[in-house]
């Protein structure tokens, strides 16, 4: 645009040029004629027609294609200028063109564009002269005239195409550097995208903590980590401190702490609490960055939840002293030695077994220290043999009697573990013990048999409950088709009573009086009510039972919700209800028309009903890639969060049969649900008590309106 514009400029600076540069060549001419004139009268006395036309022209005539003709009162030329023999044995009129009026009306034409009988265009001029000669005629060709004009505007030109390229140049560095920016920010976005990730999936929060000013930034992982929303702005720290366990210690004495002892790291773990109520560990890990003076500290790093790794090492301590406590209370002597056999663990038993004092069970004694300090002496050894390779099992009497067996397995550590069994029992009854051995045995064969037992009790009961399955099944299929027979089977006689109701309330035969009047107006609504109940039992019978189908087709979303509204309009005048539409017009839906409009129908009546007098209600509609979401927002009297998972199952209603306020028989919500799955959409609430409801559905738009999308 700036470049048409310079060039639209540029283009009447042209013409305008050319203009004054004709316009200065006709005032030169007329000038000059003047001057001819008069000096031509002086010079008349010369000897020739030529050298009087000579002497009469000023020192700046000599122009580029400008001549000069003296005619006789006949009109042939007597002398020309510059070339003596230019026009010679021609007249004025024939040079000049048969057509102009130059040499009939003279000065009275003044000066004119005229084409040559060459063909030339030109600029000339006639003066009647007094004496022996008839006229004067100056003549100047337009190519010559316009040479200066030319140039400029070659210069003009040249200067206005530089100026383009430079500006086209300009224009294509800016968007090619737009272009890299927009490929920056897009990496930057891809980026961000993958930290975000990254630390979503790591479990991990990135923290930037301004220490001067008490702010701190959080990433969008760290709020997701607490349970918190996402909020843009930083966060204050005292709002952060309070959500640190207060037997953790205080964030901002550890942050000084550090600045003040220049350690520039932190490596801590601390507790703060979820927005559950629970507590998480977290182990935060940041360098102290300082900016241009020493007073701009700032922490930077990462807070990783660390709860399972702190319940797994505390389940390992716990583990570990457990088994410090189930080693040290077996009867067995244990003792676990490294590679360099040196002791790594050892329990009371095997200091008991060996005599040895408490100075010499300590972690790092060598095994041939400990076996110099034993009490008891080995006096003879048995090999039981092993089995398995690394194993070494053998028993030994001590000098007082008694006899150990040991099992020793060499560790993956190079080390090995010694178990001693005290098997003096074992040596002098072993008639005991294999008596106790084939009691084992049986008690085995017993627990087999119980186990095969207990399999075939499971397998009995997974038939019972298949059976139970079955039976639950078609006693529902048996309730869906009672319902839909008596929902028959009621519809026409309320038919006819609504009709008759409606019949008597008109008057068709007969008035009747205030009292007969208001009771038909009751059996007519409760008669009505009952109909709307009985229908929506068949409905739900029907969904039920499967047998409800939806035939869809294209169809404006706008014309369905403009008929449904006004379906309502009478009760929500009755409440004195604002309902407002908000739709984007040319929405198809790709849907069953009458589902649509009961589905429509059961959402807004509901928001009618539980809307007090004065409320609002609003619809809003709008395009979402291949879906439409359809928006009913009331600001009625809301519904509990712990009430909301329960809507949508059939004569389900959030207030009971004895404390409700509102009547229904609790199928127009499931019903509405039901018919949005037909149609492959979804439904979601959002409300709060005292609140109002906010109801979204998301159906599938219609093929054309996808690609149009």
């Amino acid at each position: 645009m700036f470049l048409l514009t310079v060039g639209i400029g540029a283009l009447m600076q042209i013409n305008d040029g050319r203009a004054r540069a004709v316009a200065n060549a006709k005032t030169d001419i007329e000038l000059l004629v003047h001057a001819v004139t008069d000096e031509l009268l002086t010079a008349a006395s010369a000897t020739s027609a030529t050298a009087a036309l000579a002497l009469s022209l000023p020192k700046a005539a000599a122009m580029p294609g400008r001549a000069v003709l003296v005619s006789d009162h006949s009109g042939n030329i007597v002398a020309a200028w510059p070339d003596p023999r230019s026009g010679h044995g021609h007249t004025l009129a024939e040079v000049l063109g048969t057509g102009q009026p130059l040499t009939t009306f003279a000065e009275r034409a003044g000066v004119l564009q005229v084409v040559l009988t060459n063909g030339a265009d030109a600029i000339a001029t006639v003066r009647t002269l007094n004496g022996s000669y008839g006229q004067v005629a100056v003549i100047q060709t337009i190519d010559d005239v316009l040479i200066s004009w030319r140039s400029d505007t070659a210069l003009l030109v040249t200067l206005f195409s530089t100026t383009g390229c430079i500006l086209l140049i300009l224009g294509f560095a800016f968007h090619w550097q737009s272009s890299r920016a927009r490929e920056a920010d897009a990496i930057y976005d891809i980026a961000r995208q993958r930290v975000d990730t990254a630390l979503n999936r790591g479990r991990c929060g990135l923290w930037d903590w301004d220490i001067a000013r008490g702010r701190v930034f959080w990433s969008n992982s760290m709020y997701e980590l607490l349970g918190l929303s996402p909020r843009d702005a930083m966060l204050e720290f005292g709002d952060i401190n309070k959500l640190v366990h207060p037997d953790d210690g205080d964030l901002y004495d550890i942050a000084t702490q550090l600045v003040s002892a220049d350690e520039g790291t932190i490596d801590r773990m601390f507790r703060m609490r979820h927005v559950s109520g629970q507590w998480l560990w977290l182990r935060f890990r940041c360098q102290a960055v300082r900016g241009a003076s020493d007073a701009e500290v700032r922490l930077v790093g990462i807070a990783v939840d660390v709860t399972e790794q702190k319940q797994l090492v505390d389940a390992t301590k716990t583990a570990d002293a457990r088994l410090r406590d189930a080693i040290d209370a077996i009867s067995a002597a244990f003792a676990l030695w490294d590679a360099d056999k040196r002791l790594v663990l050892c329990n009371s038993q095997y200091q008991r077994l060996h005599g040895l004092p408490n100075s010499h069970v300590q972690p790092g004694t060598a095994l041939h220290v400990v076996m110099a300090a034993s009490r008891d002496a080995i006096t003879r050894t048995q090999d039981s043999g092993s089995d398995e390779a690394g194993c070494r099992t053998f028993e030994a009497e001590l000098e007082d009697g008694r006899w150990f067996q040991f099992a020793e397995r060499i560790t993956k550590d190079g080390g090995f573990v010694s178990v001693g069994t005290d098997m003096t029992a074992r040596k002098r009854h072993e008639d005991r013990l294999l008596d106790s051995e084939r009691r084992l045995m049986a008690t085995v064969a017993d627990l087999r048999k119980s186990q095969q037992k207990l399999e075939q009790q499971t397998q009995q009961l997974a038939g019972k409950y298949a059976r139970e399955k079955t039976r639950a099944e078609e006693a529902n299929r048996a309730k869906s088709e009672f319902l839909a027979n008596m929902s028959h089977e009621l519809r026409t006689p309320l038919n006819a009573i609504i009709g008759f109701s409606e019949i008597m309330e008109n008057g068709m035969f007969g008035e009747l009086d205030a009292k007969y009047y208001e009771y038909c107006q009751d059996i007519r609504a409760s008669g009505q009510h009952l109909l709307d109940v009985i229908n929506d039992i068949l409905d739900m019978s029907k969904i039920e039972a499967g047998r409800m189908m939806v035939h869809p087709e294209p169809m404006r979303l706008d014309d369905v919700i403009t008929e449904t509204l006004r379906a309502i309009a009478m009760r929500a005048v009755d409440k004195r209800l604002s309902v407002s539409a908000d739709l984007t017009s040319g929405l198809v839906l790709h849907a069953d028309r009458r589902a649509m409009k009961q589905i429509l129908l059961n959402l807004l009546s509901n928001a009618v009903k539980f809307t007090p007098e004065g409320g609002r209600i609003s619809v809003r509609a709008r395009a979402g890639g291949s879906f439409v979401v359809l928006v009913i927002k009331d600001t009625g009297i809301g519904i509990p969060r712990a009430s909301i998972a329960k809507l949508g199952r059939p004569f389900e209603q959030v207030q009971s049969q004895f404390t409700k306020n509102h009547k229904g028989s609790g199928l127009g919500l499931a019903i509405a649900m039901s018919l949005i799955e037909l149609h492959s959409g979804a439904i979601k609430i959002r409300s709060s008590e005292g609140n109002g409801t906010k109801v979204m559905v998301r159906l599938p738009l219609h093929q054309g309106q996808k690609a149009a999308a």
